[in-house]
C-alpha cells in the first residue's frame, strides 16, 4: 500500500466568535433568498461565471475523494430542444397516469405540469451524472463509494454557487432520465442524476408562496 501524503492546513484561519456569528447569519440570510425559478430570460450568461460555479461544486467532499460526478453543460439550442422533447414525453406520462394521486396533490401548490419551456429558454442546462464506477485508461473498473451522497453534496454546492453568482436555478428530474445519456453521449458507467437549469429570471417572473420549516422542525441538539 502506498504511503499517504499529507500537507499542512496552512490556509486555515480561526475567526473571532463575533465574526463567525455574523458570517453564519449573513450566509443563511443570503441563501434564504434563493428561489427555484421556472421562467427564464434568454440573456446569455458568461461562461467564466459558470466555470467557477462548477469548480466550486468540484470541491465537494466525496467517498475516498473519488469525485464520482460529471457536469454536462448544454447551451446548444438543438440539444436543448432534444432534451425538452424527451423530457416532456416522460412528463406527459407522469402527469397523465404514472404519478400517484398523492404525489400530484403534493405538487399542486407549485403549479407544475408537463410543459417545460425553461429547458429551451434558459441559457444553460447542467446535466449532472453520477459515476457508478470509474474507468481506468486500460478500461478496468474502479469502485466508487457513496456515489449518491457525494453527487448530492456536489449538486447542493453547485446550487449555492449559482445563487451566490447572482443567477437562478431549477432542479428538474424527469423520470426516467435515461434519455439524457443517449442525447449527450455519456458512457454506460454514468447515470443521470438531475438537470440543473441556470440563467437569469424572466423580467415578470413570479414564484409560488412557500414557507421553510423552522430550526426546531429540522434540527435537534443532543
Amino acid at each position: 500500500m502506498a504511503n499517504p501524503k499529507f500537507v499542512s492546513l496552512a490556509h486555515y484561519r480561526e475567526l473571532p466568535v463575533d465574526e463567525m456569528r455574523r458570517r453564519a447569519r449573513e450566509f443563511h440570510e443570503h441563501l434564504a433568498k434563493r428561489r427555484t425559478v421556472r421562467e427564464y430570460s434568454e440573456r446569455p450568461v458568461p461562461r467564466e461565471v459558470l466555470e467557477h460555479c462548477l469548480l466550486a461544486a468540484g470541491t465537494a467532499p466525496s467517498g475516498a475523494n473519488q469525485q464520482p460526478w460529471h457536469f454536462a453543460v448544454v447551451s446548444d439550442p438543438t440539444i436543448k430542444k432534444q432534451i425538452r422533447e424527451a423530457a416532456e414525453q416522460e412528463e406527459r406520462a407522469f402527469y397523465s397516469g404514472r404519478a400517484p394521486d398523492e404525489w400530484l396533490r403534493a405538487l399542486e401548490h407549485l403549479g407544475t405540469d408537463e410543459h417545460k419551456p425553461f429547458l429551451e429558454r434558459a441559457p444553460y442546462l447542467i446535466v449532472i451524472f453520477a459515476e457508478n464506477h470509474g474507468v481506468r485508461p486500460d478500461e478496468t473498473k474502479v469502485k466508487n463509494y457513496y456515489v449518491s451522497e457525494s453527487v448530492g453534496i456536489a449538486t447542493g454546492m453547485l446550487i449555492a454557487a449559482v445563487h451566490n453568482a447572482g443567477l437562478v436555478s431549477l432542479t428538474h428530474t424527469p423520470s426516467p432520465m435515461g434519455f439524457l445519456s443517449k442525447v449527450l453521449g455519456r458512457p454506460p458507467n454514468e447515470r443521470p442524476f438531475l438537470i440543473l437549469v441556470v440563467g437569469y429570471p424572466a423580467d415578470d417572473v413570479k414564484v409560488p408562496v412557500i414557507t421553510k420549516k423552522s430550526l426546531d422542525e429540522i434540527a435537534s441538539f443532543h
